[in-house]
């Protein structure tokens, strides 16, 4: 048995090119299987999706408004003044499509990463393959928490900054659907993307890319770029909006310099 698994990983190890591409072309269609059956279910469940989640924090009620409110009194407000309108003729089915392919990307993360580490799997050492076993987890709980922080901090922060803004009382809020769903999609998935960055570090550090003394060098400078990041991201020019965005980019980027040194660690050991 452990001279079989010993030609299985030789075998692996010694795929050609063509061999290789071959294979990850089969994980890619996998994960799009994944995506697109998460994708059926979010387009045939598109009530709850979309006016439950997705119009949730145009509410006054939404959970965010009602805990600005209980903080400060001066929160809180009777409401949005805007409507949301569809300007196209196929506008709300080709939506309807969208939000689905969005929403089964969202539902089959674990699964694409689950997908992606199979590939790899065989060019990790068996200490290696042990180690990165959490991965999954790991990526899956940074993703859905960024998921989260977007859709029920930043996106209502936003939304409410955005919807109470006016240069003229003249002016009435008409949104159309596509712009309205980009907004909320924006602070969802790419807030879950940006949380994977301890996780990008990690693998840096593994491929010695970085280190902890470089990142600790030039701390200063990711500083300025995470706030920069979060001028961009954010609403308006307040500054409490551009706080609520650094905060935690701040503290994955020192999370991620405690990863480095703790890869840094097991590497002098090993060596």
């Amino acid at each position: 048995m452990a001279l079989d698994q010993t030609e299985t990983d030789s075998d692996e190890k010694n795929m050609s090119f063509f061999d290789h591409i071959s294979e990850l072309r089969g994980h890619i269609i996998r994960s799009l299987i994944a995506i697109v059956l998460c994708g059926i279910l979010a387009f045939v469940y598109h009530e709850f999706i979309i006016d439950t989640v997705l119009f949730g924090p145009r509410s006054q009620n939404f959970i965010t408004y009602r805990w600005m409110c209980s903080i400060n009194k001066n929160a809180c407000f009777e409401g949005f003044n805007f409507t949301i309108v569809n300007l196209d003729v196929t506008g709300q089915f080709i939506m309807h499509i969208k939000i689905a392919f969005v929403t089964g990307i969202i539902v089959a993360f674990p699964y694409i990463i689950y997908e992606f580490w199979k590939f790899f799997k065989p060019a990790l050492k068996p200490s290696e393959q042990k180690q990165t076993t959490g991965i999954i987890f790991v990526s899956s709980i940074l993703f859905m928490s960024g998921v989260l922080f977007g859709y029920f901090l930043l996106a209502p922060v936003s939304l409410l900054f955005m919807a109470t803004y006016s240069i003229s009382d003249q002016i009435a809020n008409s949104w159309t659907i596509q712009s309205y769903m980009s907004f909320v999609t924006m602070f969802t998935v790419a807030t879950g993307v940006i949380f994977e960055l301890p996780l990008v570090m990690y693998f840096l550090a593994k491929l010695g890319l970085t280190n902890s003394a470089l990142l600790k060098k030039y701390r200063r400078y990711a500083i300025l770029i995470i706030v920069i990041i979060a001028a961009v991201v954010s609403p308006g020019p307040d500054v409490g909006s551009q706080i609520l965005v650094s905060i935690p980019l701040l503290i994955l980027y020192e999370v991620g310099v405690l990863i480095t040194k703790r890869v840094e660690k097991k590497a002098a050991k090993e060596s």
